[in-house]
Protein backbone atom coordinates (compact mmCIF):
# COMPACT_ATOMS: atom_id res chain seq x y z
CA UNK A 1 0.00 0.00 0.00
CA UNK A 2 1.37 3.39 -1.02
CA UNK A 3 1.63 5.92 1.80
CA UNK A 4 2.26 9.60 1.36
CA UNK A 5 5.29 11.15 2.96
CA UNK A 6 4.29 13.39 5.85
CA UNK A 7 6.57 15.65 7.88
CA UNK A 8 6.06 13.52 11.00
CA UNK A 9 5.61 9.79 11.57
CA UNK A 10 2.61 10.45 13.83
CA UNK A 11 0.78 12.20 10.95
CA UNK A 12 1.21 9.11 8.73
CA UNK A 13 0.02 6.75 11.46
CA UNK A 14 -2.87 9.02 12.47
CA UNK A 15 -4.20 9.44 8.93
CA UNK A 16 -3.93 5.71 8.25
CA UNK A 17 -5.85 4.94 11.47
CA UNK A 18 -8.48 7.62 10.72
CA UNK A 19 -9.06 6.32 7.18
CA UNK A 20 -9.40 2.78 8.50
CA UNK A 21 -12.27 3.72 10.83
CA UNK A 22 -13.96 6.88 9.52
CA UNK A 23 -15.54 7.35 6.06
CA UNK A 24 -14.02 10.30 4.18
CA UNK A 25 -17.42 11.99 3.74
CA UNK A 26 -17.94 12.25 7.52
CA UNK A 27 -18.15 15.69 9.11
CA UNK A 28 -15.45 16.14 11.75
CA UNK A 29 -14.96 18.59 14.59
CA UNK A 30 -11.24 18.51 15.34
CA UNK A 31 -10.48 19.75 18.85
CA UNK A 32 -7.66 22.25 18.58
CA UNK A 33 -6.87 25.11 16.25
CA UNK A 34 -6.12 24.43 12.60
CA UNK A 35 -2.71 22.78 12.35
CA UNK A 36 -0.63 20.77 9.86
CA UNK A 37 -2.50 17.54 10.71
CA UNK A 38 -5.97 19.07 10.24
CA UNK A 39 -4.80 20.46 6.88
CA UNK A 40 -3.63 16.96 5.89
CA UNK A 41 -7.04 15.57 6.93
CA UNK A 42 -8.72 18.06 4.57
CA UNK A 43 -6.28 17.17 1.78
CA UNK A 44 -7.21 13.51 2.32
CA UNK A 45 -10.91 14.28 1.70
CA UNK A 46 -12.30 14.76 5.19
CA UNK A 47 -14.65 17.65 6.00
CA UNK A 48 -12.97 19.22 9.01
CA UNK A 49 -13.87 22.15 11.25
CA UNK A 50 -11.44 23.11 14.00
CA UNK A 51 -12.09 24.73 17.33
CA UNK A 52 -10.78 28.29 17.66
CA UNK A 53 -8.53 27.96 20.71
CA UNK A 54 -11.24 28.00 23.36
CA UNK A 55 -10.18 26.85 26.82
CA UNK A 56 -12.09 23.56 26.86
CA UNK A 57 -11.67 23.27 30.62
CA UNK A 58 -13.89 26.36 30.95
CA UNK A 59 -16.04 26.55 27.80
CA UNK A 60 -17.22 23.38 26.04
CA UNK A 61 -20.04 25.04 24.08
CA UNK A 62 -18.34 24.36 20.74
CA UNK A 63 -18.38 20.66 21.62
CA UNK A 64 -21.94 20.55 22.94
CA UNK A 65 -23.30 22.60 20.01
CA UNK A 66 -21.47 20.69 17.30
CA UNK A 67 -23.46 18.68 14.77
CA UNK A 68 -20.36 16.85 13.54
CA UNK A 69 -20.60 13.09 13.11
CA UNK A 70 -17.08 12.56 14.44
CA UNK A 71 -14.90 14.30 17.02
CA UNK A 72 -11.15 14.05 16.63
CA UNK A 73 -8.68 15.05 19.32
CA UNK A 74 -5.03 14.48 18.49
CA UNK A 75 -2.77 15.23 21.44
CA UNK A 76 -5.36 17.49 23.12
CA UNK A 77 -6.63 15.71 26.24
CA UNK A 78 -3.26 15.74 28.01
CA UNK A 79 -3.47 19.56 28.09
CA UNK A 80 -6.84 19.64 29.87
CA UNK A 81 -7.28 19.61 33.63
CA UNK A 82 -10.60 17.78 33.18
CA UNK A 83 -10.85 15.87 29.91
CA UNK A 84 -13.75 13.89 31.43
CA UNK A 85 -16.06 16.92 31.10
CA UNK A 86 -15.35 17.30 27.39
CA UNK A 87 -15.59 13.56 26.68
CA UNK A 88 -18.86 13.17 28.60
CA UNK A 89 -20.51 16.07 26.72
CA UNK A 90 -19.60 15.12 23.14
CA UNK A 91 -22.79 14.64 21.11
CA UNK A 92 -21.14 12.85 18.16
CA UNK A 93 -21.35 9.06 18.15
CA UNK A 94 -17.75 8.53 17.02
CA UNK A 95 -14.43 9.65 18.50
CA UNK A 96 -10.86 9.28 17.28
CA UNK A 97 -8.34 10.51 19.83
CA UNK A 98 -4.65 10.15 20.47
CA UNK A 99 -2.56 10.97 23.51
CA UNK A 100 1.13 10.83 24.32
CA UNK A 101 1.85 7.96 26.65
CA UNK A 102 3.58 8.45 29.96
CA UNK A 103 7.22 7.47 29.65
CA UNK A 104 8.83 6.04 32.78
CA UNK A 105 12.16 7.56 31.76
CA UNK A 106 11.02 11.13 31.01
CA UNK A 107 9.09 13.84 32.86
CA UNK A 108 5.80 15.22 31.54
CA UNK A 109 6.23 17.78 28.78
CA UNK A 110 6.30 21.44 29.84
CA UNK A 111 7.22 24.24 27.46
CA UNK A 112 9.60 26.81 28.86
CA UNK A 113 8.23 29.56 26.58
CA UNK A 114 4.49 28.86 26.15
CA UNK A 115 2.42 28.81 29.37
CA UNK A 116 -0.41 26.88 27.63
CA UNK A 117 1.81 24.26 26.05
CA UNK A 118 2.20 21.79 28.87
CA UNK A 119 0.87 18.36 29.72
CA UNK A 120 -1.27 18.08 32.81
CA UNK A 121 -1.81 14.38 32.05
CA UNK A 122 0.41 11.89 30.34
CA UNK A 123 -1.58 8.70 30.32
CA UNK A 124 -0.81 5.05 30.49
CA UNK A 125 -3.00 3.26 27.95
CA UNK A 126 -5.21 1.71 30.63
CA UNK A 127 -5.82 5.14 32.20
CA UNK A 128 -6.99 6.64 28.92
CA UNK A 129 -9.18 3.57 28.29
CA UNK A 130 -10.73 3.98 31.73
CA UNK A 131 -11.36 7.70 31.16
CA UNK A 132 -13.12 6.92 27.87
CA UNK A 133 -15.20 4.11 29.34
CA UNK A 134 -16.17 6.19 32.39
CA UNK A 135 -17.30 9.06 30.13
CA UNK A 136 -19.56 6.82 28.02
CA UNK A 137 -17.36 5.51 25.20
CA UNK A 138 -16.68 1.97 24.00
CA UNK A 139 -13.24 1.46 22.48
CA UNK A 140 -13.52 -0.32 19.14
CA UNK A 141 -9.86 -0.20 18.07
CA UNK A 142 -6.53 1.10 19.34
CA UNK A 143 -2.88 1.29 18.30
CA UNK A 144 0.44 2.47 19.74
CA UNK A 145 3.61 3.62 18.08
CA UNK A 146 7.10 4.79 18.96
CA UNK A 147 8.67 8.18 18.32
CA UNK A 148 12.42 7.69 17.85
CA UNK A 149 14.77 10.66 17.76
CA UNK A 150 18.17 11.03 16.14
CA UNK A 151 19.77 12.21 19.37
CA UNK A 152 22.40 10.25 21.27
CA UNK A 153 21.86 8.93 24.78
CA UNK A 154 19.98 6.42 26.89
CA UNK A 155 16.55 8.09 26.58
CA UNK A 156 16.77 8.43 22.78
CA UNK A 157 17.62 4.71 22.56
CA UNK A 158 14.63 3.85 24.77
CA UNK A 159 12.37 5.89 22.43
CA UNK A 160 13.16 3.44 19.61
CA UNK A 161 11.16 0.65 21.26
CA UNK A 162 8.98 2.33 23.92
CA UNK A 163 5.56 3.39 22.55
CA UNK A 164 5.01 7.15 22.81
CA UNK A 165 1.59 7.64 21.17
CA UNK A 166 -1.72 5.86 21.73
CA UNK A 167 -4.72 6.29 19.42
CA UNK A 168 -8.25 4.97 19.82
CA UNK A 169 -11.43 4.77 17.82
CA UNK A 170 -14.43 4.75 20.16
CA UNK A 171 -18.18 4.87 19.78
CA UNK A 172 -20.74 6.36 22.16
CA UNK A 173 -22.35 3.66 24.32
Amino acid sequence: MYEKSYPEKRFRYTIRFLKKHIPENSSILDLGVENPLSKIMKDEGFTVKNTKGEDLDIDISIVTNSKAEVITAFEIFEHLLSPFTVLKNIKAKKLVASVPLKLWFASAYRSKTDMLDRHYHEFEDWQFDWLLEKSGWKIIASEKWTNPTKKIGVRPILRWFTPRYYIVYAERV
